[in-house]
């Protein structure tokens, strides 16, 4: 966990491309559940993740995700994606493209101006 609050909760998920998580701290089933705090809370954090992403990485796309199919509990994925990524265009959970070979800015760095600017 990089960072947390009395609402939300951020984790990495490890992998090839810089991938955060966004959790509520209560055990929410779906969003329309939260209430209007934790929903801008929610959306706040967003919205710092994806600029921090776009001007730290400058990836091809910002993917944005909430599925809770496995996990059902309120969570947003919030990955930068490359065209050289394994996977692009598909989504990471999807069919392997090729073997990826991403040579990024340092990640601890990344998480750092995420903290810093929440």
């Amino acid at each position: 966990m990089i960072f947390e609050n009395n609402l939300i909760k951020i984790e990495v998920e490890k992998s090839s491309i810089p991938w955060l998580k966004i959790f509520t701290q209560k055990p929410y089933k779906e969003f329309s559940e939260c209430d209007s705090d934790i929903k801008e809370e929610i959306w706040r954090v967003l919205d710092v993740i994806e600029k921090q992403m776009l001007s730290y990485y400058n990836p091809t796309k910002i993917n944005i995700a909430s599925f809770g199919n496995y996990m059902p509990l309120v969570h947003f994925h919030v990955m930068a994606r490359f065209e050289e990524d394994s996977h692009f265009p598909e989504p990471m959970w999807g069919k392997k493209q090729r073997e990826g070979e991403l040579s990024l800015p340092d990640f601890e760095e990344f998480k750092r101006r995420v903290v810093e600017s929440l």
